[in-house]
């Protein structure tokens, strides 16, 4: 396993392998023609990469990526643009001086080389074939420029959204942070009432979520991870598609927001509850779920919080690896069918699929009647890749 380690993060595949040391010969590559230093660069090459003009293949490539977009945002709170340019050293200017001059220079001697022609010294209908083929050159130039000019205006148009939704993202999460707990609804009683075919259960929710709850029924919980981003309300409905592009308020936004399994139940509990969240580029919602990849990271950040909306909860890391939805047809380990295990056996196999795919081993093991937690996002290693969390329920002791 250790041969398959790139940057601290491990890769549980020869293929992963491959694929990330080619991500980070293209960030060495690309590192040794950007100045980080320099603000119009470092935005400039923020703007390629959204473009598509990079692409990486693992969780080294998202690295980078994600560092250069907290670089580009930090340069440009500061003022600065993609024409932006610092002052450099005094051998760079002579260098910059040097190299204008020769070029100057150059320009001389191929323009003295040069023999000017005139449209007299042809015939007359080499003169109007000359003039046609003028003509169609100055026409596709205009297209050309029309066409670079409409995909500029599309560019900025992407890059506009994607910061408003970011920042308008950032904004509703930090006012819903600070409704949680609010005491406006405290003495005031939240009772749902919960029917199965064998009983009815009548649950009263929690006051610290009752000023959330609310405003939105389909609340159903609270994931908080301490010293990271991650601090959100997760949702659930009778679908996994509405949360994927539409934010706690119900307005549409392309972040979406975390949600709970439709299959997954709070009340007559699974064994597994399964929370998704999108991998944005500028690490809100599960965007830096990835960095458990590093073992090290997994160490400092081993506990999970979440609350049902009805009970706390704390979960402790068990497994951290790689997948990817697979055809129905295929007889292959589902990290994203495991709701429930129907004995022991049923159990213990589970674990064991899942411990084989871990990227390390944590030490932490599950028996069967234990209370589990997953946590998935996308992962772009691979054609439909998702990475994944799993973690065990712990209890305090009296």
């Amino acid at each position: 396993m250790v041969g398959f380690e790139v940057s601290g993060k491990r890769f549980r595949t020869e293929a992963d392998y491959q694929a990330a040391l080619r991500d980070q010969a293209k960030i060495e590559k690309i590192k040794a023609q950007v100045n980080m230093e320099q603000p119009g660069e470092v935005i400039t090459l923020y703007a390629a990469i959204g473009a598509g003009e990079y692409r990486f293949e693992t969780v080294i490539g998202n690295d980078f990526d994600d560092e250069i977009y907290e670089l580009a945002q930090q340069y440009k709170r500061q003022g600065y643009d993609k024409d932006s340019r610092l002052p450099v050293g005094k051998n760079k200017k002579n260098k910059a001086g040097q190299t204008k001059k020769t070029a100057k220079n150059q320009g001389k001697t191929t323009a003295n080389k040069e023999k000017k022609v005139s449209l007299d010294e042809f015939d007359k209908e080499m003169q109007k074939e000359i003039l046609r083929e003028l003509k169609r050159r100055e026409k596709r130039r205009k297209l050309a420029l029309v066409i670079c000019s409409l995909v500029a205006v599309l560019c900025f148009g992407y890059f506009g959204i994607y910061y408003y939704f970011s920042d308008r993202t950032q904004t509703q999460y930090e006012d819903l942070a600070q409704l949680k707990g609010n005491s406006t609804l405290t003495g005031t009683l939240f009772r749902e009432v919960h029917h199965s075919q064998d009983e009815t259960v009548e649950l009263e929710v929690l006051e610290e979520y009752r000023t959330l709850f609310n405003k939105n029924k389909k609340l159903i919980g609270w994931l908080k991870i301490d010293d990271t981003n991650i601090d959100y309300p997760v949702m659930q409905t009778a679908n996994n598609e509405y949360y994927l592009d539409h934010n706690f308020d119900q307005e549409y936004d392309k972040n979406g927001s975390l949600f709970l399994d439709k299959d997954c139940d709070v009340v007559h509990r699974n064994t597994n509850l399964i929370i998704y969240g999108h991998h944005m580029k500028s690490g809100k919602m599960f965007g830096n779920l990835n960095k458990y990849s590093s073992e090290e990271y997994g160490k400092k950040h081993s506990l999970i919080q979440f609350d049902t909306i009805y009970e706390k909860g704390t979960y402790e890391i068990m497994y951290v690896f790689r997948s990817k939805i697979y055809n129905e047809d295929e007889v292959v380990f589902k990290y994203y069918q495991f709701f429930d295990a129907a004995s022991e056996k049923e159990f213990e196999s589970n674990m064991q699929e899942m411990a084989a795919l871990s990227l390390y081993n944590t030490g932490v093991m599950a028996s069967y009647g234990d209370e589990l937690l997953t946590l998935s996002t996308c992962d772009n290693s691979e054609t439909d890749g998702r990475f994944v969390v799993v973690a065990k329920r712990v209890w305090e002791e009296n």
